[in-house]
């Protein structure tokens, strides 16, 4: 039986788990939604339920990304249109989660997790910008809006060296960069206007 048509369901739903709602609930805490910034990522878990609960909270949302993703990829024999399928519905699952009136985190950590499988080298030069602008300028934000805004380039050059990667790719890449870029719409503004905290200088908002 072909099961193909499970994939952007699935994806979705692993998407859509919202871990760091959940671990902060677990350990007791409050509605991470009502405390911080009221964003369910890493950032505002770990600055209001300690850096462990980030953690975790990091790591799962990159886990559900991955599990989509290779999920697809074991169903389709590696086919990379339902891997960027699978890829494209698990960060939209995680930014408008149907467990939470379709509202959610701004997909960073979910987008790592789904394009590991997909090319790791593009994603790890990616991280790498990340680094070097936080170390620079200091904004977290600031890296993730670059590292997002310099992943269709270099998955165009990193995906198939000396080969332009399958049109699909390139949009799924250039729609979930996109989604990104615009759920940091908040993150941009306190930018333009000098307002966004600093790491290390106060609470810093969510990446």
């Amino acid at each position: 039986m072909n099961q193909t048509w499970l994939i952007p369901l699935v994806a979705y739903a692993l998407g859509s788990i919202p871990f760091g709602l959940l671990i902060v609930k677990a350990r007791g805490g409050p509605d991470i939604r009502e405390v911080g910034s009221g964003n369910i990522g890493a950032a505002n878990v770990s600055r209001n339920a300690g850096r462990f609960a980030g953690l975790l909270t990091l790591l799962l949302d990159a886990a559900k990304g991955y599990l989509a993703v290779w999920l697809a990829a074991r169903w389709t024999n590696s086919n990379i249109r339902w891997m960027m399928v699978a890829a494209i519905l698990a960060v939209v699952g995680h930014m408008f989660t149907v467990w939470l009136n379709f509202q959610g985190g701004k997909g960073v950590a979910t987008g790592l997790g789904v394009f590991l499988p997909i090319c790791w080298q593009a994603l790890a030069a990616a991280a790498v910008l990340w680094l070097i602008v936080v170390f620079f300028w200091r904004y977290a934000s600031l890296g993730s809006i670059s590292a997002a805004a310099a992943l269709p380039i270099l998955i165009y050059i990193l995906y198939a060296p000396g080969h332009a990667p399958p049109e699909f790719v390139s949009f799924g890449t250039l729609l979930i960069c996109v989604l990104v870029i615009a759920k940091h719409k908040s993150n941009v503004e306190r930018l333009i206007a000098g307002t966004e905290p600093r790491i290390g200088k106060g609470p810093d908002e969510d990446t």
